[in-house]
């Protein structure tokens, strides 16, 4: 695995900073512990200027966009991720979610100012951190199928309500969709604590997430210190060894701790 080293415009550098006209509304990508204020460079939303306003211990790194909301299109979303994934090079910052729109910079600093302690109780929580992604999925032609040839309970449910010469009622089939649903999911609480075992060794905080087919077996997020992401690596192939070809494994990151950060900021 990767990891972008591509650095960020510090403060003095030329870039420059277009003030924000009438129209304009500033866009809030990151919250970040306060080291002054910075101007990182045109790459943000629709090609706009990125900068930091401070207040108190935290600021905020926005651009102006004259929008009155923020589509969530292809590139809009690309460079809201490209802003977040510069900010990780040097710092864990809390990331908003894409198309926060305040009013005016100084809507902003009232929202720091307001929500202040609580974001600074987030950051220390992520401090010298990164998330990473872990999803195994089942890599079958037909997963009924293999739920049928790996539970013997099943297969005689199934041979027996859904098999013979009558024609199954539609209550035989929904009492063998039942009870598939169960053993797939008593396999997924299985395989989730094996994993949840194996990655928290070395204090990796593992967060389960909903699974978005029912061919995936377990989508968790793992809160994990920023040097120890090359242990982290080694400890899902240790996962991987408890996992025959009947699986498919894919790890991802670094990533700014998305799942981790329960900050609802109040404008």
């Amino acid at each position: 695995m990767s990891t972008s080293h591509t650095t960020l415009a510090r403060a003095g550098e030329k870039h420059a900073i277009h003030l924000p006209t009438a129209a304009a509304r500033t866009y809030l990508y990151a919250v970040v512990g306060n080291t002054g204020e910075e101007k990182y460079g045109e790459f943000g939303i629709d090609g706009s200027d990125v900068y930091s306003i401070p207040s108190g211990k935290v600021a905020a790194v926005v651009s102006n966009l004259a929008v009155e909301r923020v589509r969530p299109e292809r590139a809009r979303l690309a460079a809201h991720q490209e802003v977040l994934k510069r900010l990780l090079v040097h710092t864990t910052p809390l990331p908003m979610s894409f198309g926060v729109l305040a009013d005016s910079p100084q809507a902003i600093r009232k929202m720091l100012s307001r929500n202040q302690q609580m974001l600074l109780e987030q950051l220390r929580r992520v401090e010298g951190k990164v998330e990473m992604g872990l999803r195994i999925s089942w890599d079958v032609p037909n997963i009924f199928e293999y739920f049928v040839i790996t539970h013997e309970e099943l297969r005689q449910a199934r041979d027996q309500l859904l098999g013979g010469p009558r024609e199954p009622t539609q209550e035989d089939k929904i009492e063998v969709g039942r009870l598939f649903d169960r053993l797939l999911n008593d396999d997924r609480q299985s395989h989730l604590e094996l994993v949840d075992e194996i990655l928290s060794r070395r204090d990796t905080e593992v967060m389960q997430l909903n699974c978005r087919s029912e061919r995936e077996v377990l989508n968790v997020a793992c809160l994990v210190k920023r040097e120890s992401t090359p242990q982290f690596e080694a400890d899902v192939f240790e996962v991987a060894k408890h996992f025959d070809n009947n699986f498919a494994l894919n790890y991802n990151g670094p990533w700014a701790p998305h799942n981790f950060v329960e900050a609802s900021v109040q404008f």
